[in-house]
């Protein structure tokens, strides 16, 4: 799937009903056909780790890229070779078939932000490292989550100490059965209802995956500049891509220092979607 294609299904997705499990089931069935290939499970393993995390209520760990590698074929070529005498038919039948089912694991493994959005109703991926290195990031400071969702990267702030008052609208939890499972306390505010009542006690704000084409996020950036403190807001998503308004993107200011790299090092990009952590202004 090209990006193209994979940022219009995105876009679609924030009014998405909750997946099947299904996709589960498929990738254990895939764990099993391709045992004898290590990258394969090392990917598979990850995804289903994941899953048992979150549906534990926990944040996921780290994820590589959900990419098979480019000479999978040839490994798998290789492994039957060495299993079997050339005129064996069940070295045949076997090339067909993991040969025959590679497309569709390749297509489940970069769905697999899709599952993550349809089951748990989280689009950046937030996982138990990256929020503790942010918790270290923000070193104490009062910090406001906006758009907080379900709340991972809250729960993740707070599991690890941080000072963070977690808030969202809540407006898509009645079209979305996703919405309805928080995994911390997530006060219903708009985001700029939200600003505007914590701007005197918060130093950061943290929005992540702002709706693509939703001006909020650039109304929240001018109400944080016009305040007389200096406000920073950190944000998660795609530049110019999937998520944030085209107007947000025109007028921010981005900044990096070495805590920001830092947290990107931690900030899983596993599929085509390139969402970074960014200091705005």
């Amino acid at each position: 799937m090209d990006k193209r294609k994979l940022i219009k299904k995105l876009k679609k997705n924030h009014q998405l009903k909750r997946a099947t499990p299904t996709y589960i089931t498929n990738m254990e069935h895939y764990r099993d056909e391709y045992r004898e290939y290590p990258e394969i499970k090392y990917l598979i393993n990850n995804v289903l780790a994941a899953d048992k995390l979150l549906t534990a209520g926990r944040l996921p760990q780290d994820l590589p890229k959900m990419i098979l590698p480019d000479n999978i074929q040839d490994q798998i070529y290789q492994k039957i070779n060495s299993k079997y005498e050339m005129d064996d038919p069940k070295g045949d039948q076997e090339w067909n078939r993991l040969s025959a089912d590679l497309p569709e694991l390749d297509k489940q493994l970069r769905d697999f932000r899709d599952y993550l959005e349809n089951q748990f109703g989280m689009w950046a991926y937030i996982s138990s490292s990256f929020t503790y290195h942010l918790a270290q990031y923000l070193n104490g400071h009062h910090t406001l989550e906006v758009m907080a969702g379900n709340g991972y990267i809250s729960k993740g702030l707070r599991d690890n100490h941080a000072d963070v008052i977690a808030t969202d609208s809540l407006e898509w939890k009645n079209e979305n059965e996703t919405g309805r499972h928080p995994v911390t306390d997530v006060e219903q505010l708009s985001a700029l209802d939200a600003f505007h009542k914590y701007q005197d006690q918060v130093d950061y704000v943290i929005m992540s995956w702002s709706p693509d084409g939703v001006p909020i996020d650039d109304e929240l950036l001018q109400a944080i500049r016009k305040v007389p403190r200096d406000i920073k807001l950190i944000v998660i998503g795609e530049k110019d891509g999937a998520t944030d308004s085209k107007a947000f993107w025109q007028d921010v200011h981005l900044y990096d220092d070495e805590g920001i790299k830092n947290l990107n090092q931690h900030y899983s990009n596993f599929d085509l979607i390139q969402d970074h952590v960014y200091l705005a202004k």
